[in-house]
């Protein structure tokens, strides 16, 4: 449905020139929900924008249901525009209309007749679950329900593609959780495309079949989270798979040391990953090498029978019996750190 060819993008400014976009190729199969994910300046909203050509490439081919966009004219790419919504960051409602007027406004801009504008509004207002608040305004809504709104809008004109620019950052978890699900409803019950972009790899969990990550406007990989899994010795992949840092109970870090010491026993971090699971690590400490533990922390994910994540384990076995675990930790190449002793 959608073809990226080889789309480059430099920015010019103050006699300086940034490459945004580098060479980039990505697929998009009709009814997917795809997510791009990257850092901070990687390039990933300057992708999504090239799409409907908000920003025009130098040089490559946007080619949607075998249109080339960046050959239309004016005319053309107006028409073509109407059938991909797009919802942004910050809502980018307006704040002088009704809800029922920003959700119409699409439709007034597009001569439809009153009849087919009251019957299409309530009809959004029905899929984003928002029909009691048809006559307020956006001041009187929270961010999630802004969000909502600014997601019904952007159905007006029945797309066929939805673009999504870090559409969840300005909410807190709960309500991203909801408005994911929105997305998913959407996709699921009318077949639209959704394109999004964040930095948030809990996104990406929640609601993508497929992800592709880019760095410095190069795209890095493209697949399933499964894909992108495996190759998380990539450094890139490997922050957002790893972003969290276990922190130590408070109580117990009081009482940490750096070095050993006669009575401590050493808190280490383990990296799980689709070769070793929970039980297979436990399995190593206490049936191979017989050593007691105490679980103090548990940050595991299951994707399919594969798990990824970390475990925070306290070995509290007799110091050779816990530097042979370490030792067999690092010699069957499992990713470990010695978090301090007590």
């Amino acid at each position: 449905m959608i073809e990226i060819k080889n789309i480059s993008k430099t920015f010019h400014q103050n006699k300086q020139s940034f490459k945004a976009l580098d060479n980039v190729s990505l697929d998009v199969e009709q009814g997917d929900i795809v997510g791009i994910i990257g850092f901070s300046g990687a390039g990933k909203s300057t992708l999504i924008r090239t799409i409907n050509l908000l920003e025009k490439p130098d040089s490559g081919e946007i080619i949607i249901n075998g249109k080339d966009f960046t050959k239309l004219n004016t005319k053309q790419l107006a028409k073509e525009r109407k059938k991909i919504g797009m919802i942004f960051q910050h809502f980018n409602l307006l704040s002088s209309r009704t809800v029922f007027e920003n959700i119409a406004l699409p439709l007034e801009l597009d001569n439809t007749n009153k009849s087919e504008i009251n019957k299409k509004v309530n009809e959004l207002l029905k899929i984003v679950g928002l029909e009691e608040k048809a006559n307020d305004y956006p001041r009187s809504l929270s961010g999630g329900q802004k969000q909502r709104i600014a997601i019904a809008r952007a159905l007006a004109n029945d797309p066929y593609l939805l673009l999504c620019d870090e559409a969840t950052s300005a909410l807190d978890p709960a309500t991203t959780q909801s408005i994911l699900q929105l997305l998913r409803d959407i996709n699921q019950k009318l077949g639209i495309t959704i394109l999004l972009i964040t930095h948030e790899m809990e996104v990406i969990k929640s609601i993508c079949n497929h992800v592709a990550v880019i760095d410095k406007g190069k795209l890095l990989i493209k697949g399933t989270l499964s894909d992108i899994i495996s190759n998380k010795d990539h450094p890139i992949i490997k922050q957002f798979l790893n972003s969290r840092v276990m922190t130590i109970p408070q109580e117990l870090n009081k009482k940490l040391q750096k070095e050993p010491q006669d009575g401590l026993f050493p808190l280490i971090e383990v990296e799980l990953n689709e070769n070793l699971s929970v039980e297979d690590l436990l399995s190593i400490v206490y049936d191979k090498y017989k050593i007691p533990y105490k679980i103090l922390k548990a940050d595991v994910e299951y994707l399919g029978e594969a798990n990824f994540g970390k475990l925070l384990l306290q070995l509290q076995g007799e110091d050779e019996e816990n530097q042979q675990a370490i030792y067999y930790f690092n010699q069957n190449k499992i990713q470990n750190t010695v978090r301090g002793y007590a």
